[in-house]
């Protein structure tokens, strides 16, 4: 049943893609950014951070209407170009681990959202929602894809790997030396193809980008209602996305960081883990964990692993199972007093590629006082806490791949 349709994307040209694309605006520090637009005058960065041109920082609408200012100069210098027929694209990343992934670059359908063809397994932020969707209702585009998985189906990975023995549109490696390629998908017997696969599916899930989904959902909301001529095949309509399948997709935990003890003393923090877990000290040596609900903390120097008391916890839906909502539950919430995941300053979050000798480093270094390592959740979780109509905690999903900005754009 999704609905996906093929779309002229806006892209680089071939020869400075590499410079152009990006990762996303916050993903940079202040020096990172300031140091790629000094150097290069391609990057997309230029584009999202229009007032580095006047030494300004500029900020709500009328940073947006600057966006577009700068994003319209690219198409006047030929930096960017739009496909004159649409298309679907087939991109594949290859990462510096050697992962490789690979899918469809589409429009689908913000009805779908609304139907809930479109899974959602995340909160979102009202907020975040509105600004965003204010943001790209100004500029007019979108830069970086929803990231979609769906069940793997043989057709459509023929399909892919047919395209990819082709000449790639695209070929280029960034500095975190990740490879990009991007083939286009023209064919009308082949777009077709492709429609009819995503049509007998019932439903595809949101793996990364729920704001972005969430607040394309609003623009289209916003502009059907104030379209008396409304059809249906007005761009508002879809949002641009990369769906790739279940197998492709690569999950990591968030471990967690938390500031202070909540005002109870190490013995008394033990004392009360114990009503929960089954606790044996590691030592000094890096512990982590292998089994979900079993956690490795860090604390005062030393690794400790925590087996949870199947009779202190009770499982009753899907989201109980999940270690980031356990670990909350049992530890987070009702002993360290953190109610609000989001706002709590005294928590932090690292991903899950980083070893756990990183939180030893940031609780040695006195900003922590203690660490909390799980097991990463599977796509088949994610998926049964999207079906029961649930939500994760935040941060508990880490998933590969990220996208880069840029490389293909849709146009409102």
């Amino acid at each position: 049943m999704p609905k996906i349709i093929p779309f002229k994307a806006v892209k680089p040209t071939r020869a400075i893609v590499g410079l152009v694309a990006s990762r996303p605006y916050q993903s940079y520090t202040l020096n990172e950014r300031e140091s790629r637009m000094a150097y290069n005058p391609y990057s997309f960065l230029h584009i999202v951070n229009p007032g580095y041109k006047y030494d300004q920082e500029v900020t709500g609408e009328e940073r947006y209407r600057l966006v577009k200012n700068r994003y319209l100069e690219f198409k006047e210098d030929g930096i960017f170009i739009q496909d004159e027929k649409p298309s679907f694209y087939v991109y594949k990343i290859v990462n510096r681990l050697g992962q490789k992934f690979s899918g469809i670059i589409a429009a689908t359908s913000a009805e779908d959202y609304e139907k809930d063809i479109i899974k959602k397994h995340e909160d979102t932020i009202a907020k975040r929602e509105e600004t965003f969707k204010t943001y790209i209702q100004t500029v007019g585009f979108n830069a970086e894809p929803v990231l979609l998985t769906y069940p793997d189906n043989a057709t459509i990975a023929e399909i892919i790997k047919e395209t990819q023995k082709g000449y790639a549109e695209f070929e280029f490696t960034m500095t975190y030396r990740d490879t990009h390629y991007l083939w286009k998908i023209d064919n009308d017997e082949t777009i077709a193809t492709i429609q009819e696969e995503f049509n007998k599916m019932n439903k595809v899930y949101i793996a990364d980008g729920h704001h972005r989904s969430a607040s394309s959902y609003l623009l289209y909301r916003d502009e059907k209602a104030k379209n008396p001529n409304h059809n249906g095949d007005e761009s508002y309509n879809f949002f641009m996305s990369y769906l790739i399948p279940e197998s492709d997709l690569v999950i990591h935990e968030f471990n967690r960081l938390i500031k202070d003890l909540n005002g109870l003393s190490k013995e008394e923090f033990l004392i009360k883990l114990d009503e929960f877990y089954r606790i044996e000290n590691r030592g000094v040596m890096p512990y982590s964990p292998s089994k979900p609900h079993h956690f490795s903390m860090y604390l005062d120097g030393e690794f400790y692993s925590l087996y949870l008391r199947k009779t202190a916890y009770e499982f009753k839906t899907a989201l109980d199972q999940l270690d980031a909502q356990v670990l909350y539950k049992t530890i987070l919430q009702p002993i360290l007093g953190i109610n609000d995941l989001r706002k709590d300053n005294r928590i932090s979050y690292v991903n899950g590629q980083h070893e756990m000798v990183t939180i030893k480093s940031s609780v040695d270094s006195g900003e922590f006082t203690v660490g909390f390592g799980m097991c990463p959740s599977n796509v088949e979780q994610m998926k049964q806490i999207a079906d029961e109509g649930l939500r994760m905690p935040p941060k508990s999903t880490y998933i590969l791949p990220k996208l880069r900005s840029g490389i293909t754009i849709y146009e409102y």
